[in-house]
C-alpha cells in the first residue's frame, strides 16, 4: 500500500538525496480485525502454529467484540501513514511510505510484493515498537525475512531492508506522552491532582524474555533492555511533569495484557493489581501513562479503558488515562530525523543523534544474540541478517 510524495525533492533535489541510498520507507505494524467476521481469522494468525481451537480463539475475541469486532489499530496505522507523507512532503524528503502488517491485511508479504515490482532496491522499515524484545523487535525482524524467501520464491529479487533503531527515548516520542500526562492530570478533581500517582504501563512479557531483550550485554536478571529502556521512559515523563506543574509525583511501571499460562513468570504487578496496592495505600487519585504503546490499540481500549477503569471505579479511586502518542507532530518529525539519521549513516558520514536521558541513542543495527528467540528463526535487518 503505498502512494508516491510529488513534493520538493522526490526526483534528484536535496530530500532524495538527503534519504539516499534508501528509496522507500515501509511502516511496519501488529495488523488487527476491521470487523466481527474478521476477529477469529486474525486470532489464527497471530497464534498460528501453537494449535489454539477456534472454539478458545472466539473467547478471546470477545474483548474485540465489545467493540464491534474491530481494532483501532489499522486505523491509527492510516493516521501515521498520512501524518508521515505529509511531513516528508512538507520537509522535501522524497521517499515513498509503504504499510503492511504482520497478521492482517495489508499483510507484508503483499506489501514488500508491491515495493519490489514498484523497483525499491533499498527499504528501510519503521516498526510500530519503541523498545528492545523479542516481540518488539525480533519477532518483526523474522517477519521480514519469511517475506523476503517468499518472494524469492516466487522469483522475484527482493530489496535489502534495513530497520531504524529504537525510538523510546527521542523528544519526539517523550515530549507527546508528558503533554498526555499534563491533560490527564487537569482533567482530575482539583483536591486530588497534586496526590495523583504515576502508574506507566506497558505490555508484560515473559521474565524469561525480559531477561534476554537487547543485545547481549544488557542481558540480565533484571529484565534486560526491556525494562531498562520503560524505566528511563517513565523517569523522564515524571521528571518533565515535575518541572512542568512544580509537584514530585510518585511514580511506578507496571504491566498489562498478560497472556500466558499462569504456570510461566510474566512481568509484574499487573495495572489493576496495582491500582488495589494504591487504593489500600490511601492514594487519592492515579493517572495511568501507556508508555508501551505508540497507539490506542486494543489493549490500551480494553485493558486499561474498560477493564482498569472499571477497577479503579469499583476500589473509588479517582483515574485517568493519558493518551498514547498517535500520529502527534512531534513523532512524525521524529521518525523523518530517524530516517535521514540513518540515511547519512549508510553514507558513511557522522550524523547526528538526538536521545534524551542517560542511555543514549540504540544500535542501528541489532547484532548477533540480540533478543533471541527460543527457537531460532533466519531475521532480517540484523547484523545475523543472510540477506545483506
Amino acid at each position: 500500500m503505498s502512494e508516491a510524495l510529488d513534493a520538493p525533492g522526490s526526483e534528484d533535489g536535496p530530500g532524495t538525496a538527503g534519504a539516499r541510498p534508501y528509496d522507500a520507507l515501509l511502516l511496519l505494524s501488529f495488523g488487527g480485525p476491521e470487523g466481527p467476521d474478521d476477529v477469529v481469522p486474525f486470532l489464527e494468525n497471530v497464534t498460528r502454529g501453537r494449535g489454539i481451537p477456534r472454539e478458545r480463539l472466539a473467547e478471546v475475541g470477545e474483548h474485540y467484540f465489545l467493540f464491534g469486532g474491530v481494532s483501532p489499530i489499522n486505523a491509527q496505522c492510516r493516521r501515521l501513514l498520512d501524518a508521515l507523507r505529509k511531513d516528508f512532503a512538507e520537509a522535501g524528503v522524497g521517499l515513498p511510505v509503504y504499510w503492511g502488517n504482520r497478521n492482517w491485511t495489508p499483510y507484508l508479504t503483499d506489501t514488500l510484493r508491491e515495493i519490489t515490482l514498484d523497483g525499491r532496491r533499498r527499504v528501510l522499515t519503521l516498526a510500530t515498537s519503541a523498545y528492545a524484545s523479542y516481540s518488539g523487535c525480533r519477532q518483526y525482524r523474522e517477519n521480514l525475512a519469511e517475506s523476503l524467501e517468499a518472494l524469492r520464491a516466487e522469483g522475484l529479487e527482493p530489496p535489502r531492508v534495513d530497520k531504524l533503531r529504537h525510538f523510546f527515548n527521542d523528544p519526539g516520542f517523550v515530549e507527546p506522552m508528558v503533554d498526555g500526562v499534563l491533560t490527564s492530570l487537569a482533567s482530575l478533581p482539583a483536591a486530588v491532582r497534586d496526590g495523583a500517582h504515576l502508574a506507566f504501563t506497558t505490555h508484560s512479557i515473559p521474565t524469561a524474555a525480559a531477561e534476554l531483550s537487547g543485545p547481549p550485554q544488557e542481558h540480565g536478571p533484571h529484565g534486560g533492555a526491556y525494562v531498562r529502556e520503560h524505566l528511563e521512559v517513565a523517569r523522564l515523563v515524571a521528571e518533565a511533569v515535575q518541572e512542568r506543574t512544580g509537584v514530585e509525583r510518585e511514580w511506578q511501571l507496571v504491566y498489562q495484557s498478560r497472556s500466558g499460562p499462569p504456570q510461566v513468570p510474566w512481568l509484574e504487578p499487573d495495572i489493576c493489581d496495582h491500582l488495589e496496592t494504591l487504593s489500600s495505600a490511601g492514594a487519592p487519585a492515579a493517572v495511568m501513562v501507556p508508555i508501551g504503546f505508540v497507539s490506542d490499540h486494543m489493549e490500551v481500549l480494553y485493558d486499561l479503558d474498560t477493564e482498569a477503569t472499571a477497577k479503579a471505579e469499583a476500589l473509588g479511586l479517582p483515574v485517568a488515562r493519558s493518551a498514547t502518542v498517535g500520529a502527534d507532530p512531534r513523532f512524525t518529525a521524529a521518525i523523518r530525523r530517524l530516517v535521514l539519521e540513518r540515511a547519512s549513516a549508510e553514507r558513511g558520514e557522522q550524523p547526528e543523534r538526538c536521545a534524551l536521558g542517560t542511555l543514549g541513542p540504540s544500535h542501528d543495527v541489532c547484532p548477533v544474540g540480540c533478543c533471541p528467540a527460543r527457537t531460532p528463526k533466519p531475521a532480517a535487518a540484523g547484523a545475523d541478517s543472510p540477506y545483506a
